[in-house]
């Protein structure tokens, strides 16, 4: 299954049982919506939420943005009402927290598909645990309907028995990991969330390291993030410019054994960094 290229720059988690943030959420300049049933929906609130995102997900009313579920994880109470909910709705994407294995996966699609999904709705595997950071590629490579690992960073740092700390040292070499897994798989990859909604100096530097990590973009908790995360995730004027003239000085030379841009030897490999900027480019130049 593959699907055209879309920028995933920033992905927004909102409370599916708060209806004026779902309506509110069709104005934002957001790449991705979660409408979300588990950790930001308390028990009491869980089949009214539920009602929400699946009347939301399936109104047509958010135009370029991706939309998607996050249901209740495999195992709760929640979780089959929520899945065969979110299957007739017919999001994007289907979000699944704890994901921990490629059985879990097959296990999940299959329910997918007996639930009557259509074939646009993807599954988005969150890994947030140590397991799931070990078998990340399984994960990642367990079916074609997958589309996207979702780094659940607070989750993960508690079960790392980590500390928060700036810089993320103690998640680096799962970060990366998880990002191998991805690009080995050929999915999209999310940065997990940042945390305090009032240092948006922290968050850019977060977002930034995430985007030198290799990361597709980054999942937000308030709408007042998306700024600092499209600065970071998205191509700058300088980087455009670049690869366009590293793509004419390719294609001038095409046929010679060795081409040169500004001094610089330029491979294969530097076409497809070149290609990939101007393709993000576009994609987010043809939504504003």
């Amino acid at each position: 299954m593959t699907t055209a290229y879309r920028p995933r720059r920033s992905v927004l988690y909102m409370p599916a049982s708060n209806e004026r943030a779902l309506e509110k959420a069709k104005t934002l300049p957001v790449d991705g919506l979660i409408f979300d049933l588990e950790d930001a929906v308390g028990p009491q609130e869980k089949e009214a939420a539920r009602e929400n995102a699946r009347a939301a997900a399936a109104c047509g009313d958010y135009g370029y943005r991706e939309v998607t579920i996050r249901v209740n994880g495999t195992g709760t109470q929640w979780h089959e009402a929520d899945l065969e909910a979110a299957c007739a709705a017919g999001p994007d994407g289907i979000v699944v927290p704890k994901v921990g294995s490629a059985d879990e996966v097959r296990g999940l699609v299959a329910a997918m598909e007996a639930h009557g999904a259509p074939e646009h709705t993807r599954l988005w595997a969150m890994v947030e645990t140590p397991d799931a950071v070990l078998d990340a590629r399984a994960v990642a490579t367990a079916s074609g309907r997958l589309a996207v690992l979702v780094l659940g960073t607070n989750d993960l740092v508690t079960e790392l028995q980590a500390r928060f700390v700036p810089g993320r040292g103690p998640l680096l070499a799962a970060l990366s990991s998880v990002v191998l897994a991805a690009r080995a798989a050929g999915v999209a990859v999310l940065d997990g969330v940042y945390n305090d909604v009032r240092d948006l100096e922290g968050l850019a530097a977060e977002c930034r390291q995430g985007r030198d990590l290799g990361f597709d973009g980054k999942t937000l908790i308030h709408p007042g993030q998306i700024g600092p995360c499209h600065e970071a995730f998205t191509p700058s004027a300088e980087e455009v410019e670049e690869a366009r003239g590293l793509l004419a000085a390719w294609e001038a030379g095409a046929g010679r054994g060795v081409v040169t841009y500004e001094g610089r030897m330029v491979e294969n490999l530097h076409v497809e960094v070149a290609q990939r900027v101007l393709a993000t480019d576009e994609a987010v130049r043809s939504r504003s």
